[in-house]
């Protein structure tokens, strides 16, 4: 049982998929239960797998028994184990509070709406745990074609949004197949493991610069990586509740996995940093994309796409600590991973609770009423704000902490003062909404009658989660670091 877990990880939610869409024809409460039950056997699975890799290494799964570079490989070794077992645990805890969600903004739609998560989440899986270079464009796309759909269903302006969303994202598939086709002439392989071992002796090859290029534009359209995020603000703001708190934790975060397996472990060591300074391309496009999503963030008035902007930022300090290439940096990078989706979920679910509640998430209209009325949800949004801005002891302080060292080792200061200055420029937007939800009288605004108390159970206990979650990422950080993160540097980086 245990060499099949690789497999295993897509294959469930892809099995949920089909038998979802069939088991809500006779009851659409059912298409529910079985996504919920398929996620969390997923997350169990994701998790199994990552305490194997840590106690006896990779593990790989031959499908069909051909050997690659013929067959497609499945591989989980400490970084897709890692992103696997992340992915999984965020979706099954923000899927508890989704089906109300749904209830409130998408009456009659739950059956459609969760057999596409499904799909969604099972190409996000399958994206992690291929070995293959052009499986791994066959698995973003059927994510993204599920994505497009849960977008479109969303507010008036939600299918421009999606639309928008589909040709970005197209465009961006369509470079990254580009650049593979230059790379597999090259190579005359698509095994990942195999172009790596090829590669070293084409570096001097234009033909290798132009996909890598490509390739790299590619995926960082999928990750939102400045200035490929045009898509991300109006999709996140568009889309309802339910799929902006299940996309904004864990999409670009699987965009970002992508970028780290082509840059760290395909073309990385030298290449992309001395040969073809691509690392520091990265690098450098992050810290302005950083900057330029936390003053766009300041300038919203509404929540949802506060956040969305502040996700522009937080994903380039992913791309900041890939860029920085060295260990440190990398393991700042992958911990803020987990962080981010950890904290971005616990925000987004207070977002949907506030449209489900007050029926909006105007930030003009909040006031100190808010706060008593739904005082465990503001408590959950303080905590993921805290941590947003790396206050310690929540998990935001350390990932920042371990990426600040990346940058001291490299010698690049100036990237030290854009992690700073992006912490001062969160505090000003997030301070911003608990001042007016904790300090502002409540004659100074109207206050909305309509909501007298705190959100249901199944919506308000997984924000709570994930808010717990952040404390305990925080303290804990050190376990996870030397227990998983320092296995996945590779020698050389």
């Amino acid at each position: 049982m245990t060499r099949h877990l690789p497999v295993l990880i897509p294959l469930i939610l892809l099995t949920a998929t089909l038998l979802a869409s069939l088991v809500g024809l006779v009851r659409y409460t059912w298409a529910y239960r079985l996504a919920l039950v398929a996620v969390a056997a997923d997350a169990g699975v994701a998790l199994w797998g990552l305490a194997e890799v840590v106690d006896g290494g990779t593990m790989t799964y031959r499908l069909g028994g051909w050997l690659p570079p013929i067959g497609i490989e499945f591989v989980l070794d400490p970084l897709s184990a890692f992103f696997s077992a992340v992915i999984a645990s965020v979706a099954l805890v923000v899927m508890v509070g989704a089906r109300s969600m749904v209830v409130e903004e998408l009456p009659r739609k739950e059956v459609p709406f969760f057999v596409t998560a499904l799909l969604m989440l099972a190409g996000f899986q399958g994206i992690i745990v291929t070995g293959d270079l052009f499986n791994l464009f066959v698995f973003m796309e059927i994510a993204a074609l599920a994505g497009y759909s849960l977008v479109a269903v969303g507010e008036p302006a939600s299918p421009l949004a999606s639309f928008r969303y589909l040709l970005v994202g197209a465009t961006g598939a369509s470079l990254y197949l580009l650049g593979l086709w230059f790379v597999y002439n090259l190579t005359g392989s698509l095994n990942m493991r195999d172009v790596a071992a090829i590669l070293p002796g084409s570096w001097d090859n234009p033909a290798l610069a132009i996909g890598l290029s490509l390739m790299i534009v590619g995926v960082g359209v999928k990750m939102a990586l400045f200035p490929l995020h045009g898509w991300l603000p109006d999709a996140y703001t568009q889309a309802p509740s339910a799929t902006t708190a299940l996309m904004a934790p864990i999409g670009t975060k699987v965009g970002a996995y992508a970028l780290i397996r082509l840059l760290v472990f395909v073309f990385g060591g030298t290449l992309v940093t001395d040969e073809l300074p691509v690392a520091d391309v990265v690098m450098w496009l992050s810290a302005i994309g950083i900057i330029y999503g936390s003053v766009l963030a300041i300038a919203q008035r509404e929540l949802k796409r506060m956040l969305a902007y502040s996700s522009v930022a937080q994903v380039g300090f992913i791309g900041l600590g890939v860029g920085l290439a060295n260990p440190v940096a990398l393991i700042g990078a992958v911990l803020h991973v987990v962080n981010h989706a950890v904290m971005k979920g616990a925000l987004f679910l207070v977002a949907g609770i506030m449209r489900a509640r007050l029926g909006h998430s105007d930030i003009g209209r909040i006031d100190a009423a808010v706060a008593r009325r739904l005082p465990w949800t503001m408590a959950a949004f303080t905590v993921g704000a805290l941590s947003m801005i790396g206050i310690p002891p929540t998990a935001g302080f350390f990932s920042k902490w371990y990426l600040a060292s990346g940058a001291v080792d490299r010698g690049l200061w100036i990237m030290v003062l854009v992690i700073m200055a992006s912490s001062l420029l969160n505090a000003v937007y997030f301070f911003r909404v608990l001042e007016r939800a904790y300090l502002r009288r409540d004659d100074d605004e109207p206050v909305d009658a309509v909501v007298r108390h705190e959100a249901r159970p199944a919506m308000l206990v997984p924000a709570l989660v994930l808010a717990a979650g952040i404390l305990v990422l925080g303290v804990f950080n050190a376990v996870l670091v030397n227990g998983v993160l320092d296995r996945i540097p590779p020698a050389g980086w």
